[in-house]
């Protein structure tokens, strides 16, 4: 009788798998349409660009790579009027590969493709080329977007590279050599991780390790998964031998989105800011701290006026969380907060004293700033030679005041010249109360030809002090 029930259970299991067709995944709504997010109100990120659930389960990437290879481009960046030591006709190039985002021509590569050109060549798939113009870069996630004058265009949709899986297919796309379409695959081998490649103070490397063959003409190609969403850029491999030895890294797509949304709404990526220094934590904090495990972040210090620093975040404090994602190294806190904004607010899970706490957090720019500064508004105070934030809540409640502090004056400048020293703040324009680095911006642009006063004073000196100067 045992032996019996054993073996019609498995001419069950066999016979309905026979049987009944492979399953993936769906997500629809009331009208049996895919389920989408929305990323702020271009149709760049709105529903029909980006799906958020897990890709599919098939192993079978030809219908992933008919859909996927028809949106990745070589790009070519010259350099008009400069000699290499190879290349000819007095013009240096250099040669990657790109990701159609949208129909109408929206591409999103690497910074390091096509920072040595002022001209840029598309090549389609279908071997059309375009010339195509720099809309904006952001060499601290090395992504850069450019577009080319044409429609209807084939695109990829963004997935989600959270629910991305260690042990999970990917297949990377790109033009190595030359080459149209070159699809490799293999699996995700880790997330999260950094390899020192990019410069600055605020880069951010958060790579999916891959083990698909990436040469560096796929620079700037398309990682997707088996339902042939876009989940990362591929970006840089680690080899001794200048050619592909095993492994590979792609900026995440949910960063990458952000990014490209920043770079093509206000030309330059306005990156939210926690206020801290960090580092790792090894087996001798986790012990001083009495960890539950060695993992998370420690906060050595606290950047007065910062978000953290007014939400009550302390050096020694251990962050492991934001917004209920648990972070286990710099670089996943780093992605975490890299996909937010100036003024956006956000939950910090930490330790302290062995206690597990939260708070909230409104982050901020370099400049303590927590609003939108266009790249042009940017411009408007670096031509008269300044550089403002809006005071803190701290600094509001200590001073009673509202209005707008300068950080910094350039020598030289027209602002120099009225004798202002750095820590002014800045309380009325021509009679008009300020509290905002944008009203500021906008008062200027208001004046432009004319003269303006400045009413405010200093912390440290009594009585009100006036700047007047003419406004280019």
């Amino acid at each position: 009788m045992i032996f019996t029930s054993l073996l019609s259970a498995f001419l069950a299991v066999a016979i309905y798998k026979y049987v009944e067709p492979p399953c993936g995944l769906a997500v629809t709504d009331s009208n049996g349409q895919p389920v989408y997010t929305r990323y702020g109100d271009d149709i760049l990120f709105s529903g029909d660009f980006q799906r958020t659930f897990l890709s599919s389960e098939p192993t079978d990437f030809t219908s992933a790579a008919e859909r996927v290879t028809t949106a990745v481009v070589n790009i070519r960046a010259m350099e008009s009027g400069s000699y290499r030591l190879w290349g000819s006709g007095g013009v240096g190039s250099s040669s990657g590969s790109g990701v159609i985002i949208s129909p109408d021509g929206y591409i999103v590569t690497n910074n390091h493709v096509i920072e040595g050109g002022n001209r840029y060549e598309v090549t389609l798939n279908d071997h059309r080329e375009y010339n195509a113009k720099l809309i904006a870069t952001d060499p601290s996630t090395d992504l850069a977007l450019i577009k080319v004058d044409a429609d209807n265009l084939p695109f990829l949709v963004f997935g989600n590279s959270d629910s991305l899986r260690v042990g999970e297919w990917v297949m990377a796309v790109g033009n190595p050599f030359n080459l149209v379409s070159t699809v490799t695959a293999g699996i995700v081998s880790a997330k999260g991780r950094s390899i020192d490649i990019l410069e600055g103070d605020y880069t951010i490397e958060s790579f999916i390790q891959t083990d698909a063959a990436v040469n560096p003409g796929n620079s700037g190609g398309a990682l997707v998964n088996t339902n042939g969403e876009l989940v990362g850029i591929n970006t840089a491999i680690i080899t001794r031998s200048g050619r592909y030895e095993g492994y590979s890294f792609a900026i995440p797509s949910n960063l990458a989105q952000k990014v490209i949304y920043d770079l093509k709404e206000f030309g330059s990526v306005r990156r939210g800011l926690l206020g801290v220094k960090i580092g790792p934590v090894d087996t001798r904090i986790a012990e001083e701290l009495d960890l539950p495990a060695i993992e998370g972040v420690f906060v050595s210090s606290v950047v007065p006026g910062g978000g953290a620093y007014e939400a009550g975040l302390k050096a020694g404090d251990v962050i492991i969380g934001v917004n209920e994602v648990k972070v286990k190294s710099i670089p996943e806190l780093q992605e975490q907060i890299g996909r937010l904004h100036p003024g956006d607010k956000v939950e910090v899970h930490f330790i302290r004293n062995g206690e597990q706490m939260t708070i909230k957090v409104t982050l901020r720019d370099e400049n303590h700033r927590t609003g939108f500064v266009l790249a042009e508004d940017t411009d408007v105070l670096e031509r008269h030679g300044f550089d403002l934030r809006e005071l803190t809540v701290i600094e509001k409640r200590r001073l009673r005041t509202r209005g707008v502090f300068v950080d910094k004056i350039i020598k030289g400048s027209i602002i120099a010249s009225t004798a202002m020293d750095p820590g002014y703040i800045i309380t009325k324009i021509n009679d008009t109360s300020v509290n905002s680095v944008a009203e500021v911006v906008e008062l200027l642009k208001k004046n432009k030809n004319k003269e303006v006063i400045l009413e405010g004073f200093y912390e440290d000196y009594p009585g009100e002090y006036y700047y007047t100067f003419r406004v280019k």
